[in-house]
């Protein structure tokens, strides 16, 4: 994965996303979780108790190595990724909860993600010279999650109409940008097949059981259809880039980074078909009723 396009490619890549977030924020998407402290605290906890846990038990379960073991729970510690708001509004989720819910998750994860990745770290003891993420290793997690972000934030809040603009292009280019990072950090290891065999199962399940948690959790606690298909979302679709920036930038491991790699191909149908068949699923006495209108 040390290819120019994985190397130069990457933090480009994270940072036009990360960029896109903060275009797409304002102070009045952090403040909105008081208009629905429930839903935001019930998925919050579904992200950063239940899915580290699940892949947990995957990766026992698989007995993966230990460096693809830490690199599914880097996954799993990561935020949602801009593109869960595309999916949710696709399928009739709770958009505005999404956006709440990015933004809170993208902060959230300075704290969350490190802790995650040294439990890992420690237990699975991938990389015997490495005890856990140390203070100066913090420092990058929250420069390459907060920096771009507040730069967007700032953007919009001084040039509105010029982030309204550019949101649109940015979506694309980052779409753009993770497809060929993702590929080429594949196709640059030298293990790729080998790899893909080991954990294309287990990233899938994992995404699979992400949506169907995401979703299942927040519908039994009582929230609505809406607001539960856009957890279902957030909490089924995870930034990647960032997985795999924090696994060959911060934790310089190209291993621990095939996980997310591997998960940011199969993510996008996988989230697709979940939607056409969540929306068959509830929506029926909906549609019905539209069309009697």
């Amino acid at each position: 994965m040390d290819s120019a396009l994985v190397s130069v490619g990457l933090p480009i890549a994270l940072a036009i996303i990360m960029f896109g977030l903060g275009l797409s924020l304002t102070p009045a998407d952090f403040a909105r979780i008081g208009r629905s402290p429930k839903a935001v605290v019930i998925i919050l906890l579904v992200q950063v108790v239940l899915l580290p846990l699940v892949a947990f038990g995957l990766a026992k379960g698989f007995r993966l190595e230990p460096a693809l073991a830490v690199g599914l729970l880097i996954l799993a510690a990561s935020p949602g990724g801009t593109t869960a708001n595309l999916y949710s509004h696709l399928f009739r989720g709770d958009v505005a909860l999404n956006i709440t819910l990015t933004a809170i998750n993208s902060i959230l994860a300075l704290v969350t993600l490190p802790l995650v990745v040294n439990l890992a770290l420690n237990h699975f003891g991938a990389g015997s010279d490495t005890v856990g993420i140390q203070p100066g290793k913090m420092i990058q997690v929250f420069a390459i999650v907060l920096v771009p972000v507040a730069l967007g934030m700032l953007v919009r809040a001084k040039a509105p109409g010029f982030a309204d603009r550019m949101d649109k292009p940015v979506r694309i280019a980052s779409a753009i940008l993770l497809a060929l990072v993702v590929i080429g950090a594949i196709l640059g290891e030298e293990k790729a097949v080998d790899y893909f065999l080991q954990v294309g199962l287990v990233t899938s399940l994992f995404c699979v059981t992400s949506l169907v948690v995401g979703y299942a959790v927040p519908r039994i606690a009582g929230l609505t259809v809406p607001q539960s298909i856009a957890s279902g979302f957030e909490i089924g679709i995870h930034n990647s880039t960032l997985a795999i920036a924090v696994a060959l930038t911060v934790l310089e491991n190209t291993t621990m980074a095939i996980p997310s790699a591997i998960y940011g191909i199969v993510m996008f149908p996988i989230a697709a078909i979940f939607g056409f068949v969540l929306v068959r699923m509830v929506r029926p006495p909906a549609d019905s009723t539209a069309k009697a209108a």
